[in-house]
């Protein structure tokens, strides 16, 4: 017999939302669109112009670089692909967010400067000016593909199943003007509305300032629902302390020994002897110290350094000091979103294995990503679940928003002005930003149900086809601003090659986990890239630096070259040695051969460093050598010192 299905009022009724969770939850969303539309106005009567809308008129403070970097990163993928791979496989999923805390440091002492130094509207736009227009406009069409199809339809996704869990409206159906539409749709529509009410008429002034108070939901709600998680698990008499050592002494001993739950660095052996329901396991998702100096570089690197709705924030910056502090303070946020996101998967994983000590549960988690809505709607309190709410709320809304700014800024930029209307007006470039943001808007919601369904755990997913292009943008971007040899041909063969060398390596070596397929095809488009650059006769002569820049370039080339050479050796050595001692037989279990790939990117700097420093000839659009770009503040120095520390306690005390 078919279990009847619950009216939305029944549903909602038994989900545990409270009439003030609700009113929690529509306080926010009008605080937020009543600030997002007042900071959209035209101050004084002045209209805006393109940087006005595009990049908020250069006006962002390093607070507000920081936190809106955060707010736009931080998203369903995060709270509940990242939360469902917590609770799938362990803490080790958090390599992402430490290594991307690294990696904001490293792209605002060498990436960032010459991209503002050089007022750049858009990442395609600096491919123009370096390589050649073919080069800009293939990337401009890719990005924009990959934010309408891949980006807001994935983020308003997994959103809406969130949503569906938490209230229990999962499989319903409303019935409007005749048409049966589902819950899933309207939730998707809701979320691309209150977005794009604000970010389509405002710009990115409206998106980046509503932002601050989005990460302030979103850390705060985030933490809170952690508390609450570990206060269920401890007990009536406990306090969080108390949840948190119960669920680690139980998943680190006894018949969890070698449970991977509560380990940074995942060795493969434990994983093998605990696959998922699937047949995978968690080392084909985080592979062991390949998280830390393997194919995680190359996602993090392509993801913060280049992709157009995270780079904008700090293209945006008041200055190049403020993007660089704006940088600091975002790796900052982002340690602490592990414990936002991924420890609350680890505790729902703890009370599956325990559900007899649980009662009156509501839902199940039947498949990973379950596990954070699952949680909430379990286990934080009345008037907390509506605080929560409001910060996967703030998550999903506050990146959809940057989606749609950012997919306006390139078509308009990089398509329209370029291509259709070289003598755009300001007043022309804004109208048609915004109707290109309406119109990204409505196709996302068409696409995003064809497109999008059954996936376990989202956030692998998302990675792993990532992984296809980011080995290629690494490369073009990286080499184009560093290397004056760069060239525009091997930039264009680069890019050809990239996603067919992914294809070819997924099925080829479908065993192999995608990390270390990343760094594989990273080698080989890498080679690539410098022996046709080397090889290429289109360049002019110029002159070697000043005496003091090339004596830093060649002291530093020198010493990059034998750190790179030295990885490389050490990892071919453990790889050959195979399983002939003890220690070999640890590092392979740990997946060491990823300083293969680590030595050649390190040993890359060696080559634009020596490179730059040595040759006289040069790329005819290469960049001027400029060191002064990379000098940092004490400060700087001093928040960079502090990342770097933080990391390396956390992967001490949970190697």
């Amino acid at each position: 017999m078919d279990t009847p299905q619950l009216s939305f009022t029944e549903a909602i009724s038994m989900s545990g939302f409270e009439t003030i969770d609700f009113i929690i939850l529509v306080v926010y969303i009008i605080l937020l669109v009543s600030l997002g539309m007042f900071l959209s106005r035209d101050k004084d009567g002045k209209e805006k112009s393109a940087n006005d809308y595009f990049l908020a008129g250069n006006t962002l403070t390093w607070w507000a670089v920081g936190a809106s970097l955060i707010a736009a990163n931080i998203s369903a993928e995060q709270f509940i692909g990242m939360s469902g791979t917590g609770y799938a496989d362990g803490i080790a999923i958090a390599a992402y967010e430490v290594m991307a805390a690294v990696t904001l440091v490293v792209i605002g002492k060498f990436l960032l400067p010459t991209m503002i130094e050089r007022k750049i509207f858009t990442i395609p736009q600096f491919l123009r000016e370096r390589y050649n227009d073919g080069v800009g406009l293939a990337f401009s069409i890719l990005w924009l593909f990959l934010y309408v199809f891949v980006n807001l339809t994935s983020v308003a996704w997994l959103g809406a199943l969130a949503i569906e869990q938490i209230l229990g409206l999962q499989g319903l159906v409303v019935s409007i003007a005749g048409f049966d539409v589902s819950m899933r749709m309207l939730i998707i529509l809701g979320l691309f509305l209150i977005a794009g009410i604000y970010s389509i008429y405002g710009g990115l002034a409206s998106v980046a300032w509503t932002d601050v108070m989005q990460v302030t939901f979103l850390v705060g709600g985030g933490l809170v629902t952690a508390y609450f998680a570990l206060c269920s698990v401890a007990g009536e008499d406990g306090t969080f302390i108390d949840g948190f050592n119960k669920v680690y002494t139980y998943l680190t001993t006894g018949d969890y020994a070698n449970d991977t739950h509560f380990h940074l660095v995942i060795q493969r052996s434990n994983a093998l002897a605990h696959p998922h329901a699937d047949g995978s396991n968690a080392f084909d998702n985080v592979p062991g110290i390949a998280a830390i100096v393997g194919g995680v570089w190359l996602t993090n690197l392509g993801y913060w350094g280049f992709n157009q709705y995270i780079i904008q924030k700090g293209l945006a910056a008041k200055s190049i000091e403020e993007a660089k502090k704006g940088l600091v303070f975002a790796g900052f946020l982002k340690i602490l979103i592990p414990f936002i996101v991924v420890l609350p998967g680890i505790c729902a994983y703890y009370m599956a294995q325990n559900a007899d000590q649980f009662t009156h549960l509501q839902g199940s988690i039947n498949v990973a990503d379950d596990a954070y809505p699952w949680l909430i709607r379990n286990f934080t309190p009345t008037g907390i679940k509506g605080l929560s709410f409001a910060a996967l709320a703030a998550a999903i809304i506050s990146s959809l928003a940057s989606m749609f700014n950012s997919t306006s800024t390139l078509f308009t930029m990089d398509i329209y002005k370029k291509y259709i209307n070289k003598d755009a007006k300001d007043k022309t470039l804004v109208n048609v930003g915004r109707v290109v943001a309406v119109a990204a808007l409505i196709i996302a919601a068409v696409a995003v149900k064809p497109l999008l369904g059954g996936l376990d755990q989202a956030f692998q997913y998302i990675q792993e086809y990532s992984g296809f292009i980011y080995p290629g943008i690494i490369t073009v971007f990286g080499l184009g601003l560093l290397w004056k040899r760069a060239s525009s041909t091997a930039a264009i063969w680069t890019a050809i090659i990239t996603i067919p060398l992914g294809v070819i390596f997924k099925f080829a070596f479908p065993e192999v986990a995608f990390q270390f397929r990343a760094g594989y095809i990273f080698i080989i488009v890498v080679s690539f890239f410098i022996l046709m650059s080397i090889l290429d006769k289109k360049f002019v002569s110029v002159e070697t630096p000043e005496a003091k820049d090339v004596k830093t370039m060649t002291t530093w080339a020198w010493i990059l070259g034998t750190i790179g050479a030295l990885c490389i050796i050490a990892g071919i050595v453990v790889v050959l040695m195979d399983n002939s001692t003890l220690l070999t037989t640890y590092l392979n279990d740990i997946g060491f051969q990823a300083f293969i790939f680590f030595g050649v990117l390190v040993g890359c700097n060696a080559v634009w460093l020596y490179s730059n420093s040595k040759d006289t000839k040069a790329d005819p659009k290469a960049l001027p050598v400029d060191l002064s770009l990379f000098r940092t503040t004490r400060g700087y120095t001093y928040g960079t010192i502090g990342i770097c520390v933080i990391t390396m306690i956390l992967y001490i005390l949970l190697w």
